[in-house]
């Protein structure tokens, strides 16, 4: 389907999911109407009018964890065996070897391109920042931000392990850096002996910094490995006020059930949201050779929900040894977090966590179809939820500012060059 192009343009018999419009139920109908690259008031007479069978329609999305410093290097860098430790060791490698400020933007654009098309609008990425890469990728994310202003609303999250905050030089260095690139304060998590008065130099930095915070945190099904609750408690600790996000959170799913739905309800009185990275931890989480996975490595979204935990699923890696698939495509994320986390069948607003959470909990703008918002839109040709699900909606409509952009992907054999043996 094509829309006409009009001064304004009326969108009749769309349908949009309830939570989105502050009402109770599943979908509802609605029109919408186009003016000036913003949403107005579809009651008010318009030059063109479509009406459009009763697709559905979102506002374009946002991705609040990904990772695009790491995305497409697949092609040479495969994952020898499909585990985390294969992926931890050979980023690593590919990224001594090969991360120059070229590789680093020339892919990170490649999947900012895959987005736009998709229909993202807003995108968080976390950025390793051991030294000497912090220089290279901090430098490239600040001109991409800039490059791509009109687009894609970005943010960049600084990704060290927990045992390199320890108030030192480098960590402070690197905090600074965050803080001139307008960035988010960030950590990978695990069970060592320090890791609370860690956490707390963390939270006191991000304090003093002004900082927002975003982990990685257990991201294992170890059940011994609990640090979302020394997240929580080092929070409490510091008088913390700043949003605070934990992705992953994997080993919940593998504790005690009283240990766990205690963490989660200290999670709620600190006020801070999960991000589930549902495809990731599928194919990473409980990976042995010739053997069954038995676990989904996905973390307790019913229950942090029940408790007024702001739930929010994102797309993390593409392409890379931690995920060997994905597209930054937040439709895909939709439909695979709801057959893999058994969103359907359950509470009406599960919406909002592709949407308004992520939003939320990363400071952009609210997304909206009310009257005013910007007319940035992800129309689709399904009618109903399962049609949305069962096929992968590639002839979606993405509108921004009120016109239909360009779908074109981004052609793999772009990277070519870049994945020749160094």
């Amino acid at each position: 389907m094509e829309l006409p192009e009009a001064p304004r343009l009326r969108l009749t018999n769309l349908r949009a999911p309830a939570c989105l419009l502050g009402r109770e139920g599943d979908l509802v109908t609605l029109d919408l109407a186009i003016a000036d690259g913003k949403l107005a008031d579809p009651t008010e007479p318009a030059d063109a009018e479509v009406d459009m069978g009763g697709r559905m329609v979102f506002p374009c999305f946002t991705d609040a964890h990904t990772h695009i410093d790491k995305g497409h290097i697949w092609a040479r860098s495969p994952n020898p065996d499909g585990t985390f430790m294969g992926a931890l060791t050979t980023v690593g490698e590919d990224r001594t070897a090969r991360w120059s400020a070229e590789d680093v933007r020339r892919r990170a654009d490649f999947s900012l391109r895959s987005a736009w098309a998709h229909g993202t609008r807003n995108l968080r990425t976390h950025l390793d920042s051991s030294a000497p890469q912090d220089d290279i990728s901090w430098a490239v994310f600040r001109e991409l931000r800039e490059d791509w202003a009109d687009c894609i609303d970005l943010q960049a999250v600084c990704l060290v392990g927990v045992d390199a905050v320890d108030g030192g030089a480098a960590w402070k260095k690197l905090s600074q850096t965050v803080k001139d690139s307008g960035g988010v304060l960030g950590t990978v998590t695990y069970p060592i002996p320090d890791v609370a008065a860690r956490l707390d130099i963390f939270f006191e930095t991000a304090g003093e910094l002004g900082l927002d915070a975003d982990f990685h945190s257990d991201e294992t099904l170890d059940p011994s490995s609990a640090t979302l609750r020394e997240i929580a408690l080092a929070a409490k600790r510091t008088g913390y006020t700043g949003m605070i996000n934990c992705g992953h959170c994997c080993s919940l799913s593998t504790q005690d059930e009283a240990e766990a739905l205690a963490t989660l309800d200290l999670c709620a009185e600190v006020g801070l949201s999960i991000t589930s990275l549902a495809m990731c931890n599928m194919y990473l989480q409980d990976r042995h050779a010739a053997r069954t996975p038995r676990n989904r490595g996905v973390t307790l979204v019913h229950e942090a929900r029940e408790r007024g935990i702001p739930v929010i699923f994102a797309s993390d890696n593409t392409r890379d040894p931690f995920y060997a698939y994905g597209d930054l495509d937040m439709i895909e994320v939709m439909r695979e977090a709801t057959r893999i986390a058994h969103l359907d069948h359950s509470r009406g607003d599960w919406t909002e966590a592709f949407l308004t959470a992520p939003a939320h909990a990363c400071g952009f703008e609210a997304p909206s179809l009310a009257a005013g918002a910007p007319a940035d839109l992800v129309i689709t040709r399904a009618r109903s939820w399962t049609e949305l699900f069962a096929r992968p909606q590639t002839d979606r409509i993405v509108l921004r500012a009120g016109r239909a952009i360009d779908r074109t992907l981004p052609d793999y054999a772009e990277l070519d060059d870049l994945m020749e043996p160094a």
